[in-house]
């Protein structure tokens, strides 16, 4: 659960956010707005009309924990970390992960981290992930639509995160500190593409990385560099499931006719491919 200083902003009147006595448990501001946590430890600050956007379901995180908890993408999560400790070596460390899921890249990001004092702010529209996401250490977990001006404070962070999920660059670079990161992450056109058509998955479209480093320097994001992450993954039958539920394919996905398709593909090597883009804002 979350321990530290929050540089959250009210989501209704964009006032700093800070914890009442029943520490962890409300935020308020001065004009009176507050927000109670769940059960779960997460706080959900879409109030009123929500968002449009599709939430992930339980069942899509549950299928997401599974298959990350095994593993298949650590080599991201170690290549994020690295790059990220490559970059910032100060004392304390604010991040911000824009998409945040289960909080999954997060929790390593955070736990390989040198910094003596961390703080985090994960955000996602997914109630369900944002469960999970309350779990990780030095973090606050906030249900909210980071297409929507983002709820903290301007240049409140080192590290913006935004693994598969929507970018606001924007928004990225209002909350950066001067010669901060956003590092950003992508699927190649080649990623998993053993199982894209036989599990009926959503693919990558090609030439995606000249648009985004266009965008991103647009809203003065400098970019620092992309590389490509390559590598096989042994995977069986759950981990395909899984696999092909986690994502968006799992809002149109049958759950019975995926299981069909998984058992009769059996265990195979599926070719894992990330972009990881840097990118740092102008003095």
């Amino acid at each position: 659960m979350f321990s530290g200083t929050t540089n959250v902003t009210c989501p209704v009147c964009e006032q700093p956010l800070g914890f009442e006595e029943s520490r962890d448990r409300t935020l308020s501001c001065e004009a009176g707005h507050r927000f109670d946590a769940a059960k779960q430890g997460y706080f959900n600050f879409l109030t009123g009309k929500g968002t449009n956007f599709l939430e992930d379901t339980s069942a899509m995180v549950q299928a997401r924990d599974a298959f990350q908890s095994k593993g298949h993408y650590e080599p991201l999560a170690r290549a994020l970390s690295e790059l990220i400790n490559d970059h910032h070596d100060g004392h304390s460390l604010d991040v911000l992960d824009a998409g945040a899921g289960t909080g999954y890249y997060l929790g390593k990001i955070l736990e390989n981290s040198p910094a003596a004092e961390l703080d985090a702010l994960a955000l996602d529209i997914s109630r369900f992930a944002m469960r999970r996401a309350a779990k990780v250490p030095s973090t606050l977990a906030v249900v909210w639509d980071v297409w929507r001006k983002l709820p903290t404070a301007d240049r409140s962070r080192d590290v913006v995160i935004n693994c598969f999920a929507p970018h606001n660059p924007a928004e990225f670079q209002r909350v950066l500190r001067t010669g901060g990161l956003c590092v950003v992450v992508t699927g190649e056109p080649d990623h998993l593409n053993e199982v894209v058509d036989p599990l009926g998955m959503l693919t990558v479209g090609q030439g995606k990385q000249a648009a985004l480093v266009e965008k991103f320097a647009a809203e003065g994001l400098n970019h620092l560099g992309s590389k490509n992450l390559t590598y096989r993954m042994n995977l069986n039958a759950d981990d395909l499931y899984n696999l092909a539920f986690m994502g968006p394919s799992g809002h149109h996905l049958s759950p019975e006719i995926l299981h069909q398709q998984t058992l009769a593909l059996g265990s195979q090597p599926v070719t894992a491919s990330f972009g990881v883009h840097a990118f740092v804002t102008q003095g």
